[in-house]
């Protein structure tokens, strides 16, 4: 049955820029290649924790939302799981209330951004 996940993931602050997007790529490809289909991404960047986790106390953020099978999202865990990049991950299904609030949020993010842009020329 194919349902919507949000999977949050935090990758060890002493990777580089490049090994960072590396590691979100990986994901992203594995999602794609077994016929997920990503709704949405969000990259929090660095951030500290509420609590250390394996004697770190900040890691580098990023969000996933897809569609796909039970199945996949299983396999998925199990290749997080694998990956030494990764400190922490959480994949939650989504209810109709969580993809409307979710949806939501991304449009007011985005008109967010918009009314940014827009402002930038006339500060010049």
């Amino acid at each position: 049955m194919v349902r919507q996940y949000e999977t949050v993931f935090i990758m060890t602050p002493v990777l580089s820029e490049e090994q960072m997007k590396e590691a979100v790529s990986k994901f992203q490809n594995y999602l794609k290649k077994n016929g997920a289909e990503i709704v949405y991404e969000d990259h929090w960047g660095l951030r500290k924790m509420a609590y250390p986790i394996q004697k770190k106390s900040t890691g580098f953020y990023h969000l996933i939302g897809f569609k796909a099978d039970t199945q996949l999202v299983k396999d998925l865990e199990v290749e997080m799981k694998r990956d030494e990049r990764l400190i922490r991950f959480l994949t939650v299904a989504l209810d109709k209330h969580a993809i409307a609030y979710s949806e939501k949020k991304r449009r007011e993010k985005e008109a967010a951004k918009e009314k940014e842009t827009e402002d930038e020329p006339q500060k010049k």
